[in-house]
Protein backbone atom coordinates (compact mmCIF):
# COMPACT_ATOMS: atom_id res chain seq x y z
CA UNK A 1 0.00 0.00 0.00
CA UNK A 2 1.47 3.33 -1.12
CA UNK A 3 -0.06 5.18 1.83
CA UNK A 4 1.79 3.10 4.43
CA UNK A 5 5.12 4.87 3.99
CA UNK A 6 3.42 8.21 4.71
CA UNK A 7 1.52 6.80 7.68
CA UNK A 8 4.81 5.56 9.11
CA UNK A 9 6.51 8.87 8.32
CA UNK A 10 3.81 10.84 10.13
CA UNK A 11 3.92 8.60 13.21
CA UNK A 12 7.72 8.63 13.39
CA UNK A 13 8.15 12.37 12.90
CA UNK A 14 5.04 13.79 14.55
CA UNK A 15 7.09 15.60 17.20
CA UNK A 16 9.20 17.32 14.54
CA UNK A 17 6.09 18.38 12.64
CA UNK A 18 4.60 19.93 15.77
CA UNK A 19 7.83 21.54 16.92
CA UNK A 20 8.29 23.37 13.62
CA UNK A 21 4.72 24.58 13.21
CA UNK A 22 2.12 26.18 15.51
CA UNK A 23 -0.33 24.90 18.07
CA UNK A 24 -3.23 26.08 15.92
CA UNK A 25 -2.15 23.96 12.96
CA UNK A 26 -1.02 21.02 15.09
CA UNK A 27 -4.39 20.44 16.73
CA UNK A 28 -5.93 19.44 13.39
CA UNK A 29 -3.35 16.79 12.47
CA UNK A 30 -4.84 13.88 14.39
CA UNK A 31 -8.31 14.02 12.83
CA UNK A 32 -6.76 14.40 9.37
CA UNK A 33 -4.49 11.44 10.06
CA UNK A 34 -7.45 9.28 11.08
CA UNK A 35 -9.23 10.20 7.85
CA UNK A 36 -6.16 9.53 5.73
CA UNK A 37 -5.70 6.08 7.24
CA UNK A 38 -9.29 5.27 6.29
CA UNK A 39 -9.50 6.63 2.74
CA UNK A 40 -5.92 7.13 1.54
CA UNK A 41 -5.11 8.90 -1.72
CA UNK A 42 -7.68 9.20 -4.52
CA UNK A 43 -7.38 6.56 -7.24
CA UNK A 44 -8.66 6.31 -10.80
CA UNK A 45 -11.24 3.81 -9.57
CA UNK A 46 -13.13 6.78 -8.11
CA UNK A 47 -15.53 8.43 -10.56
CA UNK A 48 -14.25 11.95 -9.84
CA UNK A 49 -10.66 10.85 -10.59
CA UNK A 50 -11.42 8.49 -13.45
CA UNK A 51 -8.94 10.13 -15.82
CA UNK A 52 -6.31 11.26 -13.29
CA UNK A 53 -4.16 8.62 -11.63
CA UNK A 54 -3.01 10.73 -8.70
CA UNK A 55 -1.88 8.00 -6.33
CA UNK A 56 0.99 6.94 -8.60
CA UNK A 57 2.93 10.19 -8.04
CA UNK A 58 3.34 9.35 -4.35
CA UNK A 59 4.87 5.97 -5.15
CA UNK A 60 8.31 7.54 -5.19
CA UNK A 61 11.19 8.49 -2.95
CA UNK A 62 10.18 12.06 -2.08
CA UNK A 63 11.87 14.28 0.45
CA UNK A 64 9.90 16.38 2.96
CA UNK A 65 11.27 19.35 4.84
CA UNK A 66 9.73 18.19 8.13
CA UNK A 67 12.10 20.28 10.25
CA UNK A 68 11.09 23.34 8.23
CA UNK A 69 14.68 24.31 7.42
CA UNK A 70 14.89 27.59 5.42
CA UNK A 71 15.95 27.23 1.80
CA UNK A 72 19.00 29.45 1.16
CA UNK A 73 17.61 31.85 -1.43
CA UNK A 74 16.71 35.52 -1.56
CA UNK A 75 13.55 35.53 -3.69
CA UNK A 76 13.79 39.24 -4.36
CA UNK A 77 17.07 38.57 -6.16
CA UNK A 78 16.02 35.24 -7.69
CA UNK A 79 12.65 36.36 -9.04
CA UNK A 80 11.73 39.52 -10.91
CA UNK A 81 8.08 39.85 -11.88
CA UNK A 82 7.96 41.21 -15.43
CA UNK A 83 4.34 42.34 -15.55
CA UNK A 84 4.64 46.01 -16.55
CA UNK A 85 2.79 48.44 -14.29
CA UNK A 86 1.66 45.67 -11.94
CA UNK A 87 1.92 47.43 -8.61
CA UNK A 88 1.37 44.86 -5.85
CA UNK A 89 2.18 43.99 -2.29
CA UNK A 90 4.52 41.04 -2.92
CA UNK A 91 5.06 37.96 -0.76
CA UNK A 92 6.87 34.64 -1.20
CA UNK A 93 6.48 31.02 -0.22
CA UNK A 94 9.69 29.08 -0.73
CA UNK A 95 8.31 25.57 -1.23
CA UNK A 96 5.84 25.52 1.69
CA UNK A 97 7.59 27.97 4.01
CA UNK A 98 6.72 31.68 4.21
CA UNK A 99 9.63 34.02 3.50
CA UNK A 100 9.60 36.35 6.50
CA UNK A 101 11.89 39.12 5.28
CA UNK A 102 9.13 40.98 3.44
CA UNK A 103 10.02 44.21 1.67
CA UNK A 104 7.05 46.58 1.38
CA UNK A 105 7.31 50.14 0.17
CA UNK A 106 3.79 50.97 1.26
CA UNK A 107 2.03 49.51 4.26
CA UNK A 108 -1.30 47.74 4.16
CA UNK A 109 -4.47 49.38 5.51
CA UNK A 110 -4.87 49.30 9.27
CA UNK A 111 -6.00 45.93 10.60
CA UNK A 112 -5.10 43.96 7.47
CA UNK A 113 -2.82 40.96 7.86
CA UNK A 114 -0.90 39.41 5.00
CA UNK A 115 1.85 37.00 5.88
CA UNK A 116 2.84 33.63 7.25
CA UNK A 117 0.26 31.17 8.56
CA UNK A 118 2.30 30.12 11.60
CA UNK A 119 2.59 33.73 12.70
CA UNK A 120 -1.10 34.46 12.08
CA UNK A 121 -2.21 31.44 14.11
CA UNK A 122 -0.16 32.70 17.04
CA UNK A 123 -1.11 36.38 16.80
CA UNK A 124 -4.80 35.84 15.97
CA UNK A 125 -5.65 32.46 17.51
CA UNK A 126 -9.42 33.08 17.68
CA UNK A 127 -9.73 34.09 14.02
CA UNK A 128 -7.45 31.24 12.96
CA UNK A 129 -9.47 28.56 14.72
CA UNK A 130 -12.70 30.07 13.45
CA UNK A 131 -11.67 29.56 9.82
CA UNK A 132 -8.79 27.10 9.40
CA UNK A 133 -9.95 23.69 8.04
CA UNK A 134 -13.60 24.73 8.41
CA UNK A 135 -14.52 24.38 4.74
CA UNK A 136 -11.52 22.39 3.52
CA UNK A 137 -12.95 19.32 5.18
CA UNK A 138 -10.67 16.28 5.18
CA UNK A 139 -13.59 13.85 5.20
CA UNK A 140 -13.83 12.27 1.78
CA UNK A 141 -10.76 14.07 0.41
CA UNK A 142 -7.50 12.20 0.91
CA UNK A 143 -5.34 14.99 -0.53
CA UNK A 144 -6.77 17.56 1.89
CA UNK A 145 -6.28 15.13 4.78
CA UNK A 146 -2.68 14.49 3.72
CA UNK A 147 -2.01 18.20 3.37
CA UNK A 148 -3.46 18.92 6.83
CA UNK A 149 -1.24 16.21 8.32
CA UNK A 150 2.01 17.62 6.95
CA UNK A 151 1.48 21.36 6.32
CA UNK A 152 3.53 23.49 8.74
CA UNK A 153 3.19 26.96 7.27
CA UNK A 154 1.42 28.87 4.53
CA UNK A 155 -0.01 32.26 3.68
CA UNK A 156 -2.91 34.18 5.21
CA UNK A 157 -4.83 37.28 4.17
CA UNK A 158 -7.15 38.75 6.78
CA UNK A 159 -9.17 41.87 5.87
CA UNK A 160 -11.39 43.27 8.63
CA UNK A 161 -14.86 44.75 8.24
CA UNK A 162 -15.33 47.68 5.82
CA UNK A 163 -11.68 47.70 4.69
CA UNK A 164 -10.74 47.71 1.00
CA UNK A 165 -7.20 46.77 -0.03
CA UNK A 166 -6.87 48.87 -3.17
CA UNK A 167 -3.52 47.53 -4.35
CA UNK A 168 -3.54 43.81 -5.31
CA UNK A 169 -1.50 41.33 -3.32
CA UNK A 170 0.83 38.92 -5.09
CA UNK A 171 2.01 35.61 -3.67
CA UNK A 172 4.87 33.98 -5.53
CA UNK A 173 5.39 30.28 -4.87
CA UNK A 174 8.93 29.24 -5.68
CA UNK A 175 9.84 25.55 -5.83
CA UNK A 176 13.47 24.85 -4.98
CA UNK A 177 15.22 21.61 -4.10
CA UNK A 178 18.25 19.48 -4.74
CA UNK A 179 16.27 16.23 -4.54
CA UNK A 180 12.78 15.12 -5.53
CA UNK A 181 10.51 16.87 -3.05
CA UNK A 182 7.00 16.80 -1.63
CA UNK A 183 5.66 20.27 -0.80
CA UNK A 184 2.48 20.89 1.23
CA UNK A 185 1.23 24.46 1.47
CA UNK A 186 -1.87 26.20 2.83
CA UNK A 187 -3.58 29.45 1.88
CA UNK A 188 -6.29 31.13 3.96
CA UNK A 189 -8.19 34.22 2.77
CA UNK A 190 -10.64 35.90 5.15
CA UNK A 191 -12.68 38.90 4.01
CA UNK A 192 -15.04 40.18 6.69
CA UNK A 193 -18.23 42.15 6.02
CA UNK A 194 -17.86 44.62 3.12
CA UNK A 195 -14.12 43.92 2.79
CA UNK A 196 -12.42 43.91 -0.63
CA UNK A 197 -9.17 42.23 -1.67
CA UNK A 198 -7.48 40.84 -4.79
CA UNK A 199 -4.74 38.19 -4.80
CA UNK A 200 -2.53 36.93 -7.62
CA UNK A 201 -0.81 33.59 -6.94
CA UNK A 202 2.12 32.67 -9.21
CA UNK A 203 3.69 29.20 -9.26
CA UNK A 204 7.26 28.73 -10.50
CA UNK A 205 9.70 25.81 -10.36
CA UNK A 206 13.35 26.80 -10.63
CA UNK A 207 15.19 23.51 -10.05
CA UNK A 208 15.30 20.51 -12.37
CA UNK A 209 13.97 17.89 -9.92
CA UNK A 210 10.55 16.36 -9.40
CA UNK A 211 8.10 18.18 -7.16
CA UNK A 212 4.80 16.84 -5.86
CA UNK A 213 2.83 19.79 -4.52
CA UNK A 214 -0.39 19.71 -2.53
CA UNK A 215 -2.07 23.06 -1.99
CA UNK A 216 -5.25 23.81 -0.06
CA UNK A 217 -6.86 27.24 -0.29
CA UNK A 218 -9.81 28.39 1.83
CA UNK A 219 -11.71 31.56 0.89
CA UNK A 220 -14.27 33.11 3.26
CA UNK A 221 -16.33 36.03 1.90
CA UNK A 222 -18.62 37.58 4.52
CA UNK A 223 -21.66 39.77 3.80
CA UNK A 224 -21.03 42.14 0.84
CA UNK A 225 -17.34 41.14 0.70
CA UNK A 226 -15.47 40.92 -2.60
CA UNK A 227 -12.57 38.52 -3.13
CA UNK A 228 -10.60 37.93 -6.33
CA UNK A 229 -8.07 35.08 -6.53
CA UNK A 230 -6.09 34.57 -9.74
CA UNK A 231 -3.68 31.65 -10.09
CA UNK A 232 -0.95 31.53 -12.72
CA UNK A 233 0.92 28.25 -13.15
CA UNK A 234 4.27 28.31 -14.98
CA UNK A 235 5.93 25.19 -13.66
CA UNK A 236 8.32 22.70 -15.20
CA UNK A 237 7.21 19.41 -16.68
CA UNK A 238 8.52 17.62 -13.59
CA UNK A 239 5.94 19.22 -11.28
CA UNK A 240 2.76 17.50 -10.13
CA UNK A 241 0.38 20.08 -8.67
CA UNK A 242 -2.64 18.90 -6.68
CA UNK A 243 -4.64 22.02 -5.93
CA UNK A 244 -7.81 22.21 -3.82
CA UNK A 245 -9.66 25.53 -3.57
CA UNK A 246 -12.71 25.96 -1.33
CA UNK A 247 -14.88 29.08 -1.26
CA UNK A 248 -17.73 29.94 1.08
CA UNK A 249 -19.87 33.06 0.63
CA UNK A 250 -22.51 34.96 2.58
CA UNK A 251 -25.20 37.45 1.48
CA UNK A 252 -24.36 39.81 -1.40
CA UNK A 253 -20.74 38.69 -1.54
CA UNK A 254 -18.77 38.25 -4.75
CA UNK A 255 -15.92 35.83 -5.41
CA UNK A 256 -13.99 35.75 -8.69
CA UNK A 257 -11.38 33.07 -9.37
CA UNK A 258 -9.36 32.34 -12.48
CA UNK A 259 -6.80 29.56 -12.83
CA UNK A 260 -4.38 29.94 -15.76
CA UNK A 261 -2.02 27.06 -16.59
CA UNK A 262 0.58 28.11 -19.15
CA UNK A 263 3.12 25.40 -18.49
CA UNK A 264 2.93 22.35 -16.26
CA UNK A 265 3.59 18.68 -15.83
CA UNK A 266 0.59 17.05 -14.18
CA UNK A 267 -2.13 19.24 -12.66
CA UNK A 268 -5.34 18.46 -10.83
CA UNK A 269 -7.48 21.42 -9.71
CA UNK A 270 -10.45 20.91 -7.39
CA UNK A 271 -12.72 23.95 -7.08
CA UNK A 272 -15.65 23.89 -4.66
CA UNK A 273 -17.85 26.94 -4.18
CA UNK A 274 -20.69 27.21 -1.68
CA UNK A 275 -23.10 30.12 -2.00
CA UNK A 276 -24.59 30.26 1.49
CA UNK A 277 -26.18 33.71 1.40
CA UNK A 278 -28.85 35.32 -0.74
CA UNK A 279 -27.70 37.44 -3.71
CA UNK A 280 -24.20 35.97 -3.57
CA UNK A 281 -22.24 35.86 -6.83
CA UNK A 282 -19.45 33.51 -7.93
CA UNK A 283 -17.38 33.58 -11.12
CA UNK A 284 -15.04 30.64 -11.75
CA UNK A 285 -12.72 30.66 -14.76
CA UNK A 286 -9.97 28.42 -15.99
CA UNK A 287 -7.60 28.22 -18.94
CA UNK A 288 -4.99 25.56 -19.70
CA UNK A 289 -2.55 25.32 -22.59
CA UNK A 290 -0.83 21.93 -22.69
CA UNK A 291 1.37 20.04 -25.13
CA UNK A 292 3.89 17.17 -25.12
CA UNK A 293 2.55 14.73 -22.50
CA UNK A 294 1.24 17.31 -20.04
CA UNK A 295 -1.99 16.67 -18.15
CA UNK A 296 -4.62 19.08 -16.83
CA UNK A 297 -7.72 18.12 -14.85
CA UNK A 298 -10.21 20.78 -13.72
CA UNK A 299 -12.99 19.62 -11.39
CA UNK A 300 -15.48 22.29 -10.28
CA UNK A 301 -18.61 22.17 -8.10
CA UNK A 302 -20.80 25.23 -7.49
CA UNK A 303 -23.37 24.68 -4.76
CA UNK A 304 -26.34 27.09 -4.57
CA UNK A 305 -28.23 26.80 -1.28
CA UNK A 306 -29.90 30.23 -0.99
CA UNK A 307 -32.20 32.20 -3.33
CA UNK A 308 -31.29 34.90 -5.85
CA UNK A 309 -27.68 33.82 -6.30
CA UNK A 310 -25.69 33.84 -9.52
CA UNK A 311 -22.75 31.79 -10.75
CA UNK A 312 -20.82 31.73 -14.00
CA UNK A 313 -18.38 28.95 -14.82
CA UNK A 314 -16.05 29.19 -17.82
CA UNK A 315 -13.23 26.72 -18.51
CA UNK A 316 -11.20 26.42 -21.70
CA UNK A 317 -8.44 24.01 -22.69
CA UNK A 318 -6.04 23.94 -25.64
CA UNK A 319 -4.22 20.64 -26.20
CA UNK A 320 -1.42 19.68 -28.57
CA UNK A 321 0.86 16.67 -29.12
CA UNK A 322 -0.07 13.90 -26.64
CA UNK A 323 -1.46 16.16 -23.93
CA UNK A 324 -4.59 15.15 -22.05
CA UNK A 325 -7.28 17.32 -20.52
CA UNK A 326 -10.19 16.67 -18.19
CA UNK A 327 -13.10 18.87 -17.21
CA UNK A 328 -15.86 17.89 -14.81
CA UNK A 329 -18.22 20.66 -13.80
CA UNK A 330 -21.27 20.39 -11.59
CA UNK A 331 -23.88 22.99 -10.71
CA UNK A 332 -25.95 21.98 -7.69
CA UNK A 333 -29.13 23.99 -6.99
CA UNK A 334 -30.72 23.02 -3.69
CA UNK A 335 -34.47 23.17 -3.07
CA UNK A 336 -34.43 26.54 -1.27
CA UNK A 337 -32.28 28.22 -3.94
CA UNK A 338 -35.11 29.75 -5.98
CA UNK A 339 -34.34 32.47 -8.55
CA UNK A 340 -30.90 30.98 -9.16
CA UNK A 341 -28.96 32.03 -12.26
CA UNK A 342 -26.20 29.56 -13.09
CA UNK A 343 -24.20 29.15 -16.29
CA UNK A 344 -21.52 26.62 -17.14
CA UNK A 345 -19.40 26.70 -20.28
CA UNK A 346 -16.58 24.39 -21.33
CA UNK A 347 -14.74 24.87 -24.64
CA UNK A 348 -11.79 22.74 -25.79
CA UNK A 349 -9.48 22.84 -28.78
CA UNK A 350 -7.50 19.83 -29.97
CA UNK A 351 -4.54 20.73 -32.19
CA UNK A 352 -3.30 17.18 -32.57
CA UNK A 353 -4.80 13.82 -33.45
CA UNK A 354 -3.09 12.36 -30.39
CA UNK A 355 -4.42 14.88 -27.88
CA UNK A 356 -7.32 13.72 -25.71
CA UNK A 357 -10.05 15.63 -23.88
CA UNK A 358 -12.57 14.16 -21.42
CA UNK A 359 -15.47 16.39 -20.40
CA UNK A 360 -18.47 15.86 -18.16
CA UNK A 361 -20.80 18.84 -17.54
CA UNK A 362 -23.55 18.29 -14.96
CA UNK A 363 -26.65 20.06 -13.63
CA UNK A 364 -28.39 18.87 -10.47
CA UNK A 365 -31.44 21.03 -9.75
CA UNK A 366 -33.97 20.67 -6.93
CA UNK A 367 -35.63 24.11 -7.24
CA UNK A 368 -38.26 24.94 -9.84
CA UNK A 369 -37.78 28.70 -10.42
CA UNK A 370 -34.26 28.86 -11.83
CA UNK A 371 -32.34 29.67 -15.01
CA UNK A 372 -29.47 27.23 -15.50
CA UNK A 373 -27.56 26.12 -18.56
CA UNK A 374 -24.41 24.33 -19.59
CA UNK A 375 -22.57 24.19 -22.89
CA UNK A 376 -19.75 21.98 -24.11
CA UNK A 377 -17.75 21.92 -27.35
CA UNK A 378 -14.58 20.02 -28.24
CA UNK A 379 -13.02 20.24 -31.66
CA UNK A 380 -10.47 21.91 -33.91
CA UNK A 381 -9.96 25.47 -35.09
CA UNK A 382 -12.70 26.66 -37.40
CA UNK A 383 -11.57 26.15 -41.00
CA UNK A 384 -13.91 28.84 -42.31
CA UNK A 385 -12.35 31.41 -40.03
CA UNK A 386 -8.87 30.34 -41.10
CA UNK A 387 -9.87 30.59 -44.74
CA UNK A 388 -11.37 34.05 -44.22
CA UNK A 389 -8.20 35.36 -42.55
CA UNK A 390 -5.95 33.86 -45.21
CA UNK A 391 -8.10 35.44 -47.93
CA UNK A 392 -7.28 38.78 -46.30
CA UNK A 393 -3.55 38.19 -46.76
CA UNK A 394 -2.70 36.74 -43.35
CA UNK A 395 -0.24 33.86 -43.39
CA UNK A 396 -1.69 30.51 -42.29
CA UNK A 397 0.41 30.13 -39.14
CA UNK A 398 -0.18 33.72 -38.07
CA UNK A 399 -3.93 33.33 -38.65
CA UNK A 400 -3.90 30.18 -36.57
CA UNK A 401 -2.10 31.95 -33.72
CA UNK A 402 -4.51 34.88 -33.82
CA UNK A 403 -7.48 32.51 -33.56
CA UNK A 404 -5.90 30.62 -30.67
CA UNK A 405 -5.26 33.83 -28.71
CA UNK A 406 -8.80 35.03 -29.46
CA UNK A 407 -10.14 31.70 -28.15
CA UNK A 408 -8.63 32.42 -24.72
CA UNK A 409 -9.74 36.04 -24.47
CA UNK A 410 -12.96 35.70 -22.47
CA UNK A 411 -11.18 33.78 -19.69
CA UNK A 412 -8.53 36.50 -19.48
CA UNK A 413 -11.30 39.10 -19.33
CA UNK A 414 -12.47 37.64 -16.01
CA UNK A 415 -9.35 39.10 -14.40
CA UNK A 416 -10.08 42.51 -12.94
CA UNK A 417 -6.50 43.82 -13.08
CA UNK A 418 -5.94 45.52 -16.49
CA UNK A 419 -2.12 45.34 -16.45
CA UNK A 420 -2.30 41.62 -15.64
CA UNK A 421 -4.77 41.07 -18.49
CA UNK A 422 -2.33 42.67 -20.92
CA UNK A 423 0.61 40.63 -19.67
CA UNK A 424 -1.33 37.38 -19.78
CA UNK A 425 -2.30 38.05 -23.38
CA UNK A 426 1.37 38.49 -24.20
CA UNK A 427 2.36 35.32 -22.33
CA UNK A 428 -0.39 33.31 -24.03
CA UNK A 429 0.84 34.55 -27.41
CA UNK A 430 4.38 33.46 -26.55
CA UNK A 431 3.14 30.10 -25.34
CA UNK A 432 1.40 29.37 -28.63
CA UNK A 433 4.52 30.42 -30.52
CA UNK A 434 6.63 27.99 -28.49
CA UNK A 435 8.64 30.76 -26.86
CA UNK A 436 7.48 30.10 -23.28
CA UNK A 437 8.97 26.75 -22.31
CA UNK A 438 9.00 27.46 -18.59
CA UNK A 439 8.94 30.51 -16.36
CA UNK A 440 11.06 33.30 -17.76
CA UNK A 441 10.79 35.64 -14.79
CA UNK A 442 13.37 34.23 -12.41
CA UNK A 443 17.08 34.86 -12.57
CA UNK A 444 17.71 31.27 -11.45
CA UNK A 445 16.26 29.99 -14.75
CA UNK A 446 18.44 32.23 -16.91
Amino acid sequence: MIEQQYIDLFENYRRDLDANSSEGMNRHRDSAFDTFKQIGFPTSRMEDYKHSNIVRVFDADLGLNIRNIPVPVNPYEAFKCDVPNLNTHTYFLINDRFYNEVEQRKSLPEGVYAGGMRQFSEQYPEQFQKYYTQIADSNGNGIVAYNTMFAQDGFVIYVPKNVAVEKPLQLINILRGGVDLNVNRRLLIIAEENAHVKLLVCDHAVDDVKFVVTQVTEIFADVSAQVDVYELEENSEKVTRLNNLFSEQKDKSKVVTSSITLHNGYTRNNFRFRLLGAHAEAHAGGLAICDKEQHIDNFAVLDHSKPNCMSDELFKTVLDDKATGVFCGKILVEKDAQKTLAYQTNRNLLNSENAQMFAKPQLEIYADDVKCSHGLTTGHLDEDSLFYMRSRGIEKEEARLLLLVAFTRDVVDLIRIPSLQERLTSLINKRFRGELMRCGNCNVCK
